[in-house]
């Protein structure tokens, strides 16, 4: 799906549409005053202070002044006004007002005026009313005046804009795709997780179906480290505020960080990371070069004070559980070690059928002063290491400057899903700077004193928002290995075949599959189409047949054809199943 923000032409586009939008809205409620309306990675919306609770058929009217408007052909015009000008112009419109307020006494104010109406922006624009035939108003809902909770609720007009009927289409297709994939709507018919406002915003919760997924999740990847020799640790989800002016974090980070909370004269805050705590693992004991690497994993739970705007189920939440680990290595051990993390996450995407993806290696900018750690001979020298190290593997990647974290150039794996931007899932750091601000140290072959070189690396980034993706790209179809149930036994009739159905429950479950038996007395075709919703891989009907003949019949999930086998053969075909991640 094309991001409409960052298309340069598009962005114009749905900009001026937002102004169309506005326009219609003033025409249709005369006392309408108007925040912002700025584009979004999804088209454009507009808040606006009106009194009347807009519908959805209230759209459908708006939208048809919009398009009288746009068949007016008016030109679009820009004027520059002073601040005494714009003040003026706009003198009944408090937030337009609020707006000019803030801007520089000399600052050159622009307008731009198409027919009977003016708005308040900086723009470009198009040229006339006409560019704008090819728009859908999408949806309406509340939004706080600035974003704070103790303004006004204004309300927001969403809509996207395009230069022809075919692209706008085939856009709102993909759009339904994206509400059918929506991991926020399966977590919910699946009963994987769920939110509360009294619990507080971005705090989901796991039901039973979602910690299994969870939990498989973490145990699958954590038998794979394990197998690399690492060692998993546990530590607190909050830390002193002095641990993070070491780091660096508190200068770089403070604003995603929760407040401080202050306890018998300490100054404590809820962690958004988890390096800082590692760095004092690895800080309790006195290493040779003999011992490194060491490799320290841990599913840790962080907390980011994400804006209530950005906030989407578990793929952006304020708590939330990274795979992470941190790999202490000599200079030498840099290529074999960073080369083992990408064969992990090879090896991970293959198994769980993830294809569609490529590598970004992030870079500091070196004009910016302000979020980099300052020391280009540390920069020139990880960069450099990061690049030859790429190539000696062998992977083609896109160098992105400026997207680097402030310690060190990292590597990014862009996973492209089936509708929407390209996300991050996993990541790899190169890092000298960390080590350094902790005086971490190991005996060198000389006894000297050296300084180890710390790998941050995340195969699943954050589980939470990998699973929000792979819902997503599954549609809720999960393998069989990470299913919540994987085998759904239905009794023909309960009276003559619910014995056995609860005897090969009992089989299955000792063998360590997770069932389920249903027991509910409706017909047997509704329990069937209930299998199904609910994306149980397979399906069990016991019948008179199979209680006669000691068998079990199946469907799979999506399929009409039913196979009947022995109980030991199924179990033998559900066991490579879930073996071979299908």
């Amino acid at each position: 799906m094309i991001n409409i923000k960052e298309n340069d032409d598009l962005n114009i586009l749905n900009h001026s549409c937002a102004h169309l939008l506005a326009h219609a809205v003033k025409r249709l409620y005369p006392e309408a005053k108007f925040w912002v309306g700025p584009v979004i990675d999804d088209g454009f919306y507009y808040d606006i202070d009106i009194d009347k609770s807009l519908t959805i058929d209230d759209l459908s009217l708006i939208e048809k002044e919009m398009k009288k408007i746009s068949k007016s052909d008016k030109k679009i015009v820009r004027m520059e006004l002073s601040r005494d000008e714009a003040m003026s112009m706009f003198k009944n419109d408090p937030y337009k007002i609020d707006i000019i307020s803030s801007l520089d006494n000399d600052a050159i104010i622009s307008a731009y005026k198409q027919d009977d109406f003016v708005d308040l922006c900086r723009g470009p624009h198009m040229p006339t009313t006409k560019s704008m035939k090819y728009f859908k108003l999408l949806k309406v809902s509340g939004a706080y005046y600035k974003g704070d909770s103790n303004n006004k609720m204004l309300q927001r007009i969403y809509g996207v804009c395009f230069y022809n009927e075919e692209d706008l289409k085939k856009y709102l297709t993909e759009l339904e795709e994206a509400k059918e994939r929506d991991h926020r709507k399966i977590g919910r018919e699946l009963g994987i997780f769920m939110t509360s406002d009294l619990v507080g915003k971005g705090l989901p919760m796991y039901l039973p179906n979602g910690y299994v997924i969870w939990e498989t999740l973490e145990n699958y990847i954590k038998e794979k480290e394990k197998k690399l020799g690492y060692k998993h640790v546990l530590t607190p989800p909050l830390g002193n505020v002095e641990l993070y002016k070491t780091s660096g974090h508190w200068d770089h980070y403070r604003d995603d960080m929760f407040p401080v909370m202050e306890v018998d004269g300490e100054e404590f805050v809820l962690r958004p990371m988890n390096c800082p705590h590692h760095m004092m693992i690895y800080a309790n004991s006195i290493h040779s070069y003999r011992d490194l690497p060491i490799r320290i994993g841990e599913i840790a739970r962080d907390c980011r004070f994400e804006a209530s705007g950005a906030l989407k189920g578990i793929e952006r939440a304020r708590s939330f559980c990274q795979n992470d680990a941190h790999l202490f290595v000599t200079l030498e051990q840099i290529e074999s070690e960073f080369k083992s993390v990408v064969d992990l996450i090879l090896e991970c995407y293959k198994e769980l059928n993830i294809t569609n993806y490529h590598f970004e290696l992030s870079l500091r900018d070196k004009e910016d002063k302000i979020k980099y750690y300052q020391d280009d001979e540390m920069w020139d020298k990880a960069e450099g290491m990061l690049r030859r190290v790429l190539d000696d593997i062998g992977i083609d990647y896109i160098e992105k400057t400026g997207e680097a974290a402030f310690y060190g150039p990292k590597l990014d794996v862009q996973v492209k899903p089936a509708v929407g931007n390209p996300i991050t899932i996993s990541t790899c750091q190169l890092d000298f700077c960390l080590p350094m601000k902790f005086n971490l140290s190991y005996i060198d072959k000389d006894g000297s004193k050296k300084t180890p070189v710390v790998i941050h690396r995340a195969v699943f980034g954050s589980i939470d928002r990998f699973i929000a993706y792979y819902l997503e790209e599954t549609k809720g179809v999960l393998p069989c290995f990470l299913s919540p149930i994987q085998v759904n036994i239905i009794p023909v009739n309960l009276e003559y075949h619910l014995d056995y159905s609860n005897m090969i429950n009992k089989v299955l479950i000792n063998k360590g599959f997770r069932t389920s038996v249903d027991t509910r007395d409706e017909k047997l075709s509704y329990k069937m189409r209930d299998s199904q919703t609910k994306k149980i891989p397979f399906s069990l009907i016991l019948g008179d047949r199979e209680k006669e003949g000691n068998l079990i019949s199946y469907r799979m999930h999506g399929s009409n054809e039913t196979t009947t086998l022995e109980i030991d053969e199924f179990i033998d075909h559900l066991s490579k199943t879930i073996a071979e991640k299908k």
